[in-house]
């Protein structure tokens, strides 16, 4: 198919992968830094449908969203990639599939790894996700736990 300068963007195949996240969802999470669980808000929502996803969250409900994802797909990869950046200033890219209700998230680098892995129920209301880093590329340890509600 050629595209022509007039013609709209067209969506990609891989991302419609991530279509049963759109919508607004709570959050209650853990991390070793923190005694209490934490609650959130997250929000997924086409930026351009099918071809770019956002993903605004943050910790506290009443705050404007603390980190910013954009997910895209570059069409020589098998799996999609998200720009992430939060309030702290912290910018990194991670990688992302979701195939058969398992949704993965992540991110190799010599000093900080992670990779969170999210099952999505039956019915798609939830998404209970474990989370590891590594800062040497062998030696994992838990990171967060992450329980996602879908709102609406």
């Amino acid at each position: 198919m050629t595209n022509h300068a007039g013609d709209p963007p067209q969506p990609t195949h891989l991302l419609r992968q991530f279509d049963v996240l759109v919508g607004e969802w709570d959050m209650v999470g853990t991390h070793p830094f923190f005694d209490a669980p934490v609650k959130g808000h997250s929000i997924f929502e086409w930026l351009v449908d099918g071809m770019l996803l956002t993903w605004h969250f943050n910790w506290n409900a009443s705050l404007p969203p603390n980190a910013l994802s954009v997910i895209g797909h570059d069409d020589t990869q098998e799996t999609c990639s998200m720009l992430y950046s939060d309030v702290r200033g912290v910018s990194r890219i991670y990688q992302m599939s979701l195939e058969d209700g398992v949704w993965k998230i992540w991110r190799e680098s010599s000093d900080f790894s992670q990779r969170m892995i999210g099952q999505i129920s039956d019915d798609q209301n939830s998404i209970v996700v474990r989370g590891d880093l590594s800062r040497d590329g062998s030696v994992w340890d838990h990171d967060l736990s992450i329980t996602y509600t879908r709102k609406k």
